[in-house]
């Protein structure tokens, strides 16, 4: 079970609580993983203390176990439920609100949490922040795991690199039963048409871009301060 998340990074915890301020009493809130994440509900479930019940889905067992633990009212994405808010971190943004995602693993259940939302709310640090998306992270692909050579090796015909990710010494399995390819990126041409290539790609579940899908970003800076960033045309 995840334990209390003692936050050292002042970036980290500027970002986390700017997004709390962001959360109404009795939303239906979607919360994806990572630090930031779980910083966010610990501070949500301290501030809305007592103003009646804030209702979560999860996009990780890791979150669910937090989720469970704060009293939050777990929710079921039904195909009905509507979630108001998702609240998410990010391993890089750039100036368009594009995302990589999924450096913890998460990246299919997080996209799905976020679909289901009205709004979607990023919390990262300013480090995180770059020119173009791939320039200081591998875009992680997550693949099916049969036959997954040759899943990878259509991954390739789209991307430079493409290398299975393990976890101590096996290859990783994601919460869904899945692999995970960490891929580079290359450094021109649309991220939107290599995005829509690589969910065409058979063996291809899901990718980590997340192009598109950002309401506003909260970048904690070291200094305790925090940048909001907004879509131009909103």
């Amino acid at each position: 079970m995840l334990g209390p998340v003692t936050e050292t990074d002042p970036a980290r915890e500027a970002a986390a609580r700017a997004a709390v301020e962001r959360i109404e009493p009795g939303s239906t809130i979607g919360f994806g993983s990572g630090r930031a994440v779980w910083r966010t509900m610990e501070l949500a479930a301290e501030r809305l203390a007592g103003a009646g019940p804030l209702r979560a889905a999860f996009a990780s067992d890791r979150t669910a176990d937090l989720v469970r633990r704060l009293g939050f009212q777990a929710v079921e994405l039904d195909g009905e439920t509507r979630l108001d808010l998702a609240i998410d971190g990010a391993d890089e943004v750039d100036g368009d609100l594009g995302l990589v995602k999924g450096g913890g693993g998460a990246l299919l259940r997080e996209k799905l949490v976020v679909c289901a939302a009205e709004r979607f709310l990023v919390v990262a640090e300013a480090r995180k922040r770059v020119e173009r998306l791939g320039q200081g992270f591998r875009l992680p692909v997550e693949i099916v795991r049969f036959a997954w050579p040759d899943t990878r090796s259509r991954v390739l015909a789209i991307v430079p690199e493409a290398e299975l990710r393990t976890d101590g010494g096996a290859p990783l399995v994601t919460d869904e039963g899945h692999h995970l390819l960490d891929c580079r990126l290359p450094a021109e041409g649309s991220l939107e048409e290599l995005a829509a290539a690589l969910k065409a790609t058979v063996g291809v579940v899901e990718h980590g871009l997340f192009l598109g899908m950002a309401d506003e970003v909260l970048l904690g800076r070291p200094d305790g301060g925090v940048e909001a960033l907004r879509p131009a045309s909103g």
